[in-house]
């Protein structure tokens, strides 16, 4: 892992964390972009949906992107949420070849290259989610080294 402000690229996740705590987060690395890569951007957490996230941000001076293309498609969840990564892994590099994840990934690298960014998403720990095969994409992209943020849970 990168010490902070040694890199621009970073990942986090909002499981088990408050909004507060997420947003400190983001601050502390000096962020000013969040970039939503779940398929699916509601949450039952407060806080963690697609508008309250945006706003929230916003209200901090950040900007946010949801690049719904690059989330995880329903089964990739389904195979992430029985414990089977090998399975979702496999599921997940297959969507990236699909075109509309391609354009997106694309569109990510674009982002990366001239901002400081967050992936995001749910999982806590970023070695049983997909935000660590874009960031591991990324970082061969383009030789940057991604920071994992992990906010404390509450």
């Amino acid at each position: 892992m990168a010490i902070h402000g040694t890199t621009d690229l970073f990942t986090i996740g909002y499981e088990g964390t408050t909004p507060g705590v997420f947003q400190e987060n983001l601050s502390r690395a000096q962020v000013d972009l969040l970039v939503d890569v779940r398929a699916v951007a509601a949450s039952r957490r407060p806080g963690f949906s697609k508008g309250a996230l945006s706003a929230s941000v916003s209200a901090h001076g950040l900007a946010y992107v949801h690049l719904r293309a690059l989330g995880t498609p329903k089964e990739g969840r389904l195979a992430a949420r029985s414990g089977d990564h090998a399975g979702l892994m496999r599921i997940y590099n297959a969507h990236l070849e699909t075109p509309a994840a391609r354009e997106a990934l694309d569109e990510l690298t674009a982002l990366a290259r001239c901002r400081r960014i967050c992936l995001m998403c749910y999982e806590h720990d970023v070695t049983g989610c997909h935000r660590l095969r874009l960031a591991e994409i990324l970082s061969e992209r383009l030789g940057i080294t991604p920071d994992h943020l992990a906010p404390q849970p509450f």
